[in-house]
């Protein structure tokens, strides 16, 4: 098993921040989109940064406020994610993560933030990508597991559950997450990655 880190949860500029997740014996790091562009440097120089350390980026994130926003704002969020896309092949990752929209001005409903995301994945397919999705617990239309798995449906999209995001609901919440990942370990079929 691999172990990551998010360089969000370490303090300091990002080398320092590097060389102290290399040091604790991570084998990966998730660049935190913040850190990235507080960094003087281009995608390709954060990536050789990262190998050079010995590690892999496991994960590019967060991509906020996607799924079903109104026209224009999802032309736009289109744009934005071929962007990240560019980024990422830059970087060397081939997965983003995808937080659920927060935005006042998004729109509810499975089917239509499903639709967006079958898209999306088909985009990140196209380019040998990968597209993981977390419900965040303050998420305007998305705040669950449960639901963020029934978007989870299209090409390269994966859920990805974080242990903070379930502990702040219920313990109930947290028995449901552990019986639907059971059936997930189980499958090979199944796309999933938990996070804590």
């Amino acid at each position: 098993m691999k172990t990551s880190i998010a360089t969000v949860s370490i303090s300091g500029e990002l080398p320092d921040k590097l060389a102290a997740i290399a040091a604790a014996g991570f084998d990966g790091v998730e660049i935190f989109e913040n850190d990235f562009l507080a960094f003087d440097g281009s995608p390709a120089d954060v990536g050789k940064m990262v190998r050079d350390h010995g590690l892999e980026i496991t994960l590019f994130q967060p991509f906020r406020d996607f799924e079903g926003m109104p026209e224009p704002h999802r032309s736009r969020t289109f744009d934005r994610a071929e962007r990240k896309f560019d980024i990422m092949q830059q970087l060397g990752t081939d997965l983003v993560l995808v937080c659920s929209n927060v935005s006042p001005v998004s729109l509810g409903g499975i089917d239509r933030a499903a639709a967006d995301f079958h898209e999306l994945g088909e985009r990140a397919a196209k380019r040998g990508l990968r597209v993981g999705y977390e419900a965040l617990a303050w998420g305007r239309h998305i705040s669950d597991h449960r639901d963020a798995w029934k978007l989870c449906a299209g090409p390269s999209i994966q859920i990805s559950v974080s242990s903070l995001t379930a502990s702040t609901r219920s313990h109930a919440r947290s028995i449901s997450i552990r019986s639907a990942l059971s059936p997930m370990k189980a499958s090979s079929s199944s796309s999933w990655r938990t996070r804590r």
